[in-house]
């Protein structure tokens, strides 16, 4: 069996948030693999941890998959900043061709555009991927998952970081399907009363009150932040409010674009643009509504650039929602050019700490090595990109630690989902399965 066929079987997607499966981007040709540890979220340390936990298993995941795409160059984009990281990754490169490039600490230097262009010089085309310009990205964890299935181990576990306004900040490798409450209690438990999750980060994350959500494979972690924080007030404006407010205060100063990641490399995103759509219902709409299409959702623009504190990044995912249904495809320029002025904006993160008020919540993150198993596991169906899998096991079946439970239509996008435990199937439901562990 060959990689791609491991790393389908082994369910194995992107771990830093995009869920998309594996195996597809490994079935490509490339010349370059980088390996995404720039991990800018404010407060979250995940892929940090797995840096310096699991850095021979990220380097033999990058061998890996260079064979399989036949790339002759492979690079572990890292901050400068993430002084562990960066040694222990360094330590696990020698006698391989893999190598470290240092990144600056910045927000969002995560992002695909911005990371491919940093460590290659290359510019994926507007509303391109990075195989295009010959490159594959991938999360580290995304690499010691691929370095897992090679040798029969399917996707089971999940890094995450537990941060803000709990007791013990913690980062810990837990079985996909905890709940974070169960994680929370992990963390010596909450400092509020009114807890708010922001899954996934501060900036690009959901917000939501339901402390039991389940960890999934693309999970990175959780910021809980008291409701009464100013951001969190922020994030849980309705829509309509917050359309109308900008519709009525915007006063097209730019700042949202002159900030904007995507505009500085050259690209054809203009917030400032997209919030006059808030002020048309016709065809005008559309119009402003095309200078969207590119926006990578960052949140610069709504969290740190507008001195207003308007909406343009929520502008912009409407805009983007709209052009969709209307199957409206890019016709804009497609040769960007980085602006001259493009490093000298770059976001500090202590600078956006500062601007998003949490500060005080910015500490020392433990790895937390021993996670006791929970007595409940909660498998959603859909866990990357594609269609939801369906289950093949049935309700009261007892299943082993790594068992398959739920695969994909054939044909169909997708990842299978495994069992991180001896457990019975306790439900079945058409969007989750639900296992009660056993010792």
């Amino acid at each position: 069996m060959n990689l791609v066929e491991q790393v389908k079987q082994a369910g194995v997607v992107g771990a830093g948030g995009g869920g998309f499966p594996t195996h597809v981007k490994l079935a490509s040709k490339a010349d370059t693999l980088i390996a995404n540890g720039a991990e800018c979220e404010p407060l979250l340390h995940k892929d940090a941890a797995i840096m310096e936990e699991d850095a021979h298993r990220l380097v033999k995941g990058m061998v890996l998959a260079m064979e399989a795409t036949g790339a002759r160059d492979a690079i572990v984009g890292i901050k400068e900043k993430k002084t562990h990281a960066v040694a222990a990754v360094r330590e696990a490169c020698k006698g391989t061709p893999v190598r470290v490039h240092l990144l600056g600490d910045y927000y969002p230097a995560g992002d695909e555009y911005d990371l491919v262009f940093s460590v290659t010089g290359r510019l994926i085309p507007p509303g391109g991927i990075p195989i295009q310009v010959g490159v594959i990205v991938n999360n580290v964890e995304t690499f010691v998952n691929i370095a897992e299935a090679a040798e029969g181990r399917p996707v089971t576990l999940k890094m995450v970081t537990i941060a803000g306004a709990v007791k013990h900040p913690v980062t810990m490798r837990v079985p996909v399907g905890i709940s974070y409450r169960d994680c929370i209690a992990l963390a010596g438990g909450l400092t509020t009363d009114d807890p708010v999750l922001c899954l996934g980060g501060l900036m690009m994350g959901q917000t939501s009150d339901d402390l039991d959500t389940p960890v999934t494979k693309t999970s990175t972690g959780v910021v809980i932040l008291p409701r009464e924080h100013h951001v969190i007030q922020r994030k849980l404006k309705p829509p309509v409010a917050q359309a109308k407010i900008g519709k009525s205060a915007c006063d097209q100063c730019r700042f949202c674009t002159e900030f904007c990641p995507r505009f500085l490399l050259g690209y054809a995103v203009e917030p400032h643009q997209v919030m006059r759509s808030l002020a048309f219902t016709a065809t005008g709409q559309t119009t402003w509504n095309q200078w969207a299409a590119m926006c990578c959702s960052c949140g610069l623009c709504t969290l740190y650039a507008c001195p207003e504190e308007l909406f343009p990044k929520e502008a912009c995912d409407s805009a983007k929602v709209a052009l969709r249904a209307e199957n409206i495809k890019w016709t804009g320029p497609t040769n960007p050019k980085p602006h001259p002025m493009a490093d000298g904006r770059r976001v500090p993160i202590k600078a956006l700490a500062r601007k998003l008020h949490v500060q005080d919540y910015d500490v020392h993150t433990d790895y937390l090595k021993d996670v006791p198993m929970p007595s409940r596991l909660v498998l959603p169906l859909k866990q990357s990109a594609g269609a939801p899998t369906v289950p093949c096991v049935q309700k009261g079946q007892q299943v082993q630690p790594g068992q398959l439970l739920a695969e994909p239509a054939p044909n169909a996008l997708g990842a299978p989902i495994h069992s991180p435990a001896r457990a019975v199937v306790l439900d079945i439901n058409p969007q989750q399965i639900t296992l009660e562990t056993r010792p």
